[in-house]
């Protein structure tokens, strides 16, 4: 059950000029879903990416890093499958993942190299490539500019509703249209997760610049969520300029144009990844953690990771109990050495729970009570040590997630 998280209207996705989707029901897990995707870029398309940090990453990772170090900037296609991660399969698994970019490469008349492969799915199983190179011209004939959501349907895993977000805006008197799509509803954890996320636009810009917006999006996104804090084999986030768009090409990180981009590049990427956590593994509670007052950027992520990723903390929120000195303790052991406790204020939603570290003389636990009840939840926390502060956002940890996650292979 999604908090407070609606399926988006097919209509409202919007084209990118330069872009077309086509998907497949393959068989590769289960018969009659649809669990393969192509998406087709037009000549001139440029691509970056950033991927998981996770050692044992699947050979589709290690096959599209390939592939992007050497084609940048000549893609011709994205080929996804779900129902099988390829991750843990060793030689036969890099196998079948060049097989599948040949097989793509062979039907679209250009290189292997100019394939980016993808995989979710479960781990350690060998992925059915027969039945994924069989799907390929179903997908090809099935290319569509406003085929969105039907992608976004045929990337999902455990989650229950499709992820899809579209936003325009005007570069220089041009619009331009920003789209994306992604999936994810657990082994969430930044750097990156079991998520997969594609974003696109027809604006023009050069591709240092492009690798730089997706490291900085992805920092803002898809690096400050967190479900379980399970490190994902698979994940990837991907974005795609085709430069379509009548435009001069952004060749300066300093522009107006550049910074136009990259926040609303960054604000799609944003919808995306709290679409993920509001998506979790039997959710009922999604929390934001506003960490302030830090010395840097990277304390203040250790905060919030801290409180994300503590079973404790998660279980008191689906219970809607207010023992917050769970979150005190995980602020503690958060990793900033030379933090003075004395100095730490904690709200709830705007309840001031704990001051100078310790209980606020007039917090009362019914005030405590009332904000755990809500189904969505701010965390502040106050360091008191600078002026850097972040956004996090993370989920409850309910009874669902864990029969979700008995299950998953059934």
């Amino acid at each position: 059950m999604a908090v407070n998280l609606a399926a988006p209207e097919a209509t409202s996705l919007l084209p990118v000029r330069g872009v077309t989707l086509g998907i497949a029901e393959a068989g590769i897990k289960k018969a009659q879903r649809k669990d393969l995707l192509v998406i087709k870029l037009a000549a001139g398309a440029r691509v970056a990416g950033v991927f998981t940090q996770n050692r044992m990453c699947a050979a589709p990772v290690i096959v599209t890093r390939e592939h992007l170090a050497s084609s940048a900037t000549s893609i011709q296609a994205l080929v996804v499958n779900t129902g099988n991660a390829n991750a843990g399969t060793g030689e036969e698994g890099l196998a079948h993942t060049h097989r599948t970019c040949a097989e793509l490469a062979r039907l679209l008349d250009c290189a292997p190299e100019q394939i980016l492969p993808f995989s979710t799915g479960v781990i350690m199983e060998p992925l059915p490539v027969e039945r994924v190179v069989a799907g390929l011209p179903a997908c090809l004939a099935d290319l569509r500019a406003d085929n969105w959501f039907n992608a976004a349907s045929a990337i999902m895993t455990t989650d229950t509703i499709p992820k899809a977000v579209s936003r325009q805006i005007d570069l220089a008197g041009t619009r331009i249209t920003i789209t994306g799509i992604a999936k994810g509803a657990g082994m969430i954890h930044p750097n990156m997760a079991t998520m997969l996320g594609y974003i696109a636009t027809d604006a023009r810009i050069a591709q240092p610049l492009l690798q730089k917006m997706v490291a900085h999006a992805a920092q803002r996104s898809f690096n400050a969520i967190t479900v379980d804090g399970d490190t994902s084999t698979n994940d990837s986030f991907v974005l795609i300029a085709s430069g379509a768009a009548e435009m001069a090409e952004i060749d300066s990180a300093a522009s107006d144009e550049y910074a136009k981009l990259c926040a609303g590049v960054t604000a799609v990427a944003g919808e995306l990844a709290r679409a993920i956590v509001r998506d979790g593994e039997g959710a009922t509670k999604f929390i934001t953690m506003q960490i302030e007052g830090g010395r840097d950027e990277e304390e203040c992520r250790k905060v919030g990771f801290a409180i994300g990723h503590s079973p404790l903390v998660k279980t008191a929120f689906f219970a809607s109990d207010p023992n917050l000195g769970r979150i005190l303790a995980a602020i503690g052991y958060a990793g900033i050495n030379d933090l003075d406790v004395s100095r730490l204020d904690l709200y709830l939603d705007d309840v001031l729970v704990a001051r100078g570290g310790g209980r606020n003389p007039s917090y009362e636990e019914a005030d405590g009570q009332r904000v755990m009840q809500q189904s969505e939840i701010t965390v502040r926390v106050v360091l008191n040590r600078g002026d850097k502060e972040v956004t996090m956002w993370t989920c409850d940890l309910s009874h669902d997630y864990v029969s979700i996650n008995a299950d998953y292979r059934s």
